[in-house]
């Protein structure tokens, strides 16, 4: 399947003209190679790294969606192998509520 539609139908983009976009933009990767061409065929067992506005994604295709379906069809066609994030601490000991100068 083409990578552009690929992304389409994963849900990690929200239109095919912004996923070819994506893939325009030269910071895609596929097994560690840059993708250029939105042509480019994936197939299940392959590593892509995607750049998303809320940071860099790292994902293994496990199955070629046929459709561009709900989400949870979506997230059961590839897995995560971005390390999970530590949650943010609270407040830290020495930082000082809103509103009041720091000493």
């Amino acid at each position: 399947m083409r990578i552009d539609k690929l992304l389409w139908f994963l849900r990690l983009s929200k239109t095919r003209g912004a996923a070819q976009a994506l893939v325009a933009s030269g910071h895609l990767r596929r097994n560690g190679a840059r993708v250029t061409r939105t042509a480019l065929e994936c197939a299940a067992g392959d590593v892509l790294t995607i750049p998303l506005h809320g940071g860099v994604r790292t994902i293994e295709i496990l199955t070629i969606p046929h459709r561009r379906g709900p989400v949870g069809e979506a997230l059961a066609c590839y897995r995560s192998l971005d390390e999970p994030r530590p949650a943010p601490l609270a407040a830290d000991a020495q930082a000082t509520p809103l509103g009041t100068p720091a000493p």
